[in-house]
C-alpha cells in the first residue's frame, strides 16, 4: 500500500482524509495528533474555547464531510443536544453555533471516515496523543520522528506527507501578569478580576476574548421584549475596552444566496488573463475589473462612494467613510436590524455580495503580485475584502450592544500611530495615543493568527535539508526578467507550487504537503476558515491520488511550480 501520513486532525487534516478514502487503490494513512481527543480541532477544542464563543460559519457554509452539520445535529438527542448547549428550535442551515460545537461534529465525522475506510479497503491508524518531532526527505520516501504518548519516541517513513497542523497558539498565553499575548485556552482569561481590560482587536477573536471575560463575570439574558441584556454582580471599576486602528465593530453577517452566484465581470477568466497579460500592472488592472463589477451590480453605491474617482490606495477608505462618521455602537445597532430584516426577507444588499464573490477570485492573482503591488494589496485593498467577509453572527453583535448598555464595554480607536507600552506597567499594558495615556490591569491581543516566516517550521530537519525557503515574488522593476533569485525577493511564509509542496531542486522525495494556514497567509490572505480547508484538503488529497495512479501505471510523476 501507498503510506501517507497527515499531521493534525482538526478540519484540514480530516477534509484531506476525506479526499484519500475516495481512492479505488487501497491506502494506508496514519494521521498523528498532539491532543489526547482526535477530530476536534483548535479553533473548536473545548479546552481552547469557552461555551459562549461562536463559531463564524453558518450551517450551510459548512462543506459536508460524511453529511451536513445540520444533518448531524437534526439526529441528536434532546439531551444530547443540551450537552450541546443547542436549543432544538435553533438548528437550521444558516444558523451559527458555538465552536465546541463544530469540534464534536468534526469528531464524528473523523469516527465516520474510519469506518467508511474499513469498507472501502484502507487502513486508517489514528495516533493520538502523538507530537510530531521531525520531517526528514529522503531520496524515495520521507521518514517522520514522533514522540508517543509515552513520552518515547519513533520514526516511521512514508509515501506521502501531509503537514496539516492548523493554528499555531503560543503554549503559555500570559507573558507577564495582566498581558495575554492570545485569548486562547479561554480558561486562562478567568484569572482577569473586577479590573480594567483592554482587548485589542475588534474582529471575532476580540469579540470572543470580550464574551469570555464577561461570562466569569455575569450572564447574558433575554428580557421580556426578547432584547439580550447582560446582568454582573461585579464591581464598577469591571470594564471592556475593545480597540482597533479604526475603531469600528464589525458588521453583521449578511443574508445571500450559497453557493455564491458567478459574477459577470470579475471572473477567474478576466483574472487569469491579466495574470497573463499585465504583470507589471497587475493590481491596478485588478482594481479596473474590481470597480466594473462594482458598479455593475450595484450602481447607487458605486456612484454614492465615488467608486470612479478611486484608487487602490483610496478605495477602503471610501468604503469605511459612513461607518466611521457614526459611534460604533449606533452603526452597530442599526446594522444588525438590517442584517435581521434582509434574512427574514430573503434580501441581499448587492454590493456587499459582489465584493464578497470577488474577495476569492482575487486570490487567483495575490500570487503573482510583484513586489511593490503585494505591499499595496496588503496595506490598502485587502482592508475592504476582510471587512465584507468577516461578518459574525448576529449574537456577537447583540452580546457587545447588551455590554454597552451595562456600561462595561466601549471602543476605543487607536489612529496608525498607537504605542504599546508592557513593559512599564506592573500589571496589563498601557496605549499611548499621541498625548493620551489609557491603562489597562488587564491585556488581552486578541489580534488572530498571523502569518509566520519559513524558519518558524517547527521541524529542523526542513530546514537544514535547504527544502524549505520563503515565499518569494517578482521585483516590481524586474517584472519581464528571469524568474531567479536575483529578479525575486522574500516575502516570507514557505514558498510552494501550485499544489503545496516545498520548491527545491536537490534529489530528494518532493511529496511533502504543506496545508498550515500561517505559512500561506503571505500569499494567500484569506486561506482561513472551514472552506479553506475543504479546498486545501481536496486539493492535496486529489495531487497525492494522481501521482498513487501514475506509480500503479509504472509512470514517473511530473512535478511542477505553477
Amino acid at each position: 500500500m501507498t503510506s501517507i501520513a497527515i499531521i493534525g486532525s482538526g478540519p484540514t487534516g480530516i477534509y484531506t482524509l476525506k479526499g484519500l478514502m475516495e481512492s479505488e487503490t487501497p491506502l494506508s494513512v496514519t494521521v498523528y495528533e498532539a491532543n489526547a481527543d482526535p477530530g476536534k480541532g483548535t479553533p473548536y477544542h473545548p479546552r481552547a474555547n469557552d461555551r459562549a464563543m461562536l463559531a463564524n460559519i453558518a450551517s450551510i457554509e459548512l462543506p459536508p464531510v460524511c453529511e451536513s452539520l445540520t444533518h448531524w445535529l437534526r439526529r441528536k438527542s434532546p439531551a444530547e443536544l443540551a450537552m450541546l448547549g443547542v436549543p432544538v428550535e435553533t438548528i437550521g442551515e444558516r444558523e451559527f453555533y458555538p465552536r465546541v460545537v463544530l469540534g464534536a461534529y468534526f469528531e464524528a465525522q473523523l469516527n465516520a471516515l474510519l469506518a467508511k475506510a474499513v469498507a472501502r479497503g484502507h487502513t486508517v491508524d489514528i495516533k493520538a496523543s502523538h507530537r510530531v518531532l521531525d520531517i526528514q526527505l529522503r531520496e524515495s520516501d520521507i521518514n517522520v520522528e514522533v514522540k508517543g504518548e509515552d513520552g518515547a519516541t519513533d520514526s516511521k517513513a512514508f509515501d506521502h506527507v501531509v503537514m496539516a497542523t492548523g493554528h499555531d497558539w503560543p503554549e503559555k498565553t500570559e507573558t507577564k501578569p495582566g498581558f495575554f499575548i492570545s485569548p486562547w485556552p479561554a480558561k486562562n482569561l478567568d484569572t482577569i478580576g473586577d479590573v480594567s481590560v483592554g482587548v485589542l482587536g475588534t474582529s471575532l477573536s476580540g469579540i470572543d476574548a470580550v464574551v469570555s471575560v464577561a461570562t466569569a463575570h455575569g450572564s447574558f439574558l433575554l428580557d421580556d421584549s426578547g432584547t439580550m441584556q447582560y446582568h454582573s454582580a461585579s464591581g464598577p471599576d469591571f470594564h471592556l475596552t475593545m480597540m482597533s486602528r479604526k475603531g469600528l465593530l464589525p458588521e453583521a453577517d449578511f443574508y445571500c444566496p450559497i453557493p455564491y452566484e458567478p459574477l459577470s465581470i470579475f471572473t477567474e477568466a478576466a483574472v487569469d488573463r491579466l495574470v497573463d497579460t499585465v504583470p507589471d500592472r497587475l493590481l491596478d488592472e485588478i482594481f479596473e475589473l474590481f470597480r466594473a463589477q462594482l458598479f455593475a451590480s450595484d450602481p447607487a453605491y458605486s456612484e454614492r462612494i465615488g467608486l470612479g474617482m478611486l484608487t487602490v490606495e483610496t478605495v477602503a477608505d471610501a468604503y469605511f467613510s459612513e461607518r466611521e462618521s457614526y459611534d460604533p455602537f449606533t452603526w452597530a445597532a442599526l446594522n444588525l436590524g438590517e442584517a435581521r430584516t434582509n434574512k427574514a426577507t430573503r434580501t441581499t444588499v448587492a454590493w456587499r455580495y459582489s465584493i464578497l464573490c470577488m474577495h476569492e477570485t482575487v486570490l487567483r492573482a495575490v500570487p503573482h503580485f510583484n513586489e511593490e503591488d503585494l505591499k499595496r494589496f496588503h496595506k490598502y485593498f485587502k482592508t475592504l475584502f476582510v471587512d465584507d467577509y468577516a461578518t459574525v453572527p448576529h449574537q456577537s453583535i447583540e452580546r457587545l450592544l447588551a455590554l454597552h448598555r451595562a456600561g462595561r464595554l466601549s471602543v476605543l480607536k487607536l489612529g496608525p500611530d498607537y504605542r504599546l507600552d508592557n513593559d512599564s506597567a506592573e500589571q496589563g499594558a498601557v496605549i499611548e495615543i499621541c498625548d493620551d495615556r489609557h491603562a489597562f490591569t488587564a491585556f488581552i491581543d486578541a489580534t488572530g493568527q498571523h502569518a509566520v516566516s519559513a524558519w518558524d517550521v517547527p521541524f529542523p530537519s526542513l530546514i537544514a535539508q535547504g527544502v524549505v525557503r520563503e515565499a518569494r515574488t517578482v521585483k516590481a522593476s524586474t517584472a519581464f526578467a528571469a524568474t531567479d533569485d536575483t529578479a525575486t525577493v522574500a516575502t516570507g511564509g514557505i514558498d510552494l507550487d501550485s499544489q503545496f509542496r516545498p520548491k527545491f531542486e536537490k534529489p530528494l522525495s518532493h511529496s511533502l504537503y504543506c496545508v498550515s494556514i500561517p505559512f500561506l497567509l503571505h500569499k494567500l490572505p484569506f486561506v482561513q476558515g472551514i472552506t479553506s480547508a475543504e479546498e486545501l484538503g481536496s486539493r492535496v488529497a486529489k495531487s497525492i491520488l494522481d501521482d498513487v495512479g501514475c506509480r500503479e501505471f509504472g509512470l514517473k510523476a511530473v512535478r511542477h511550480y505553477s
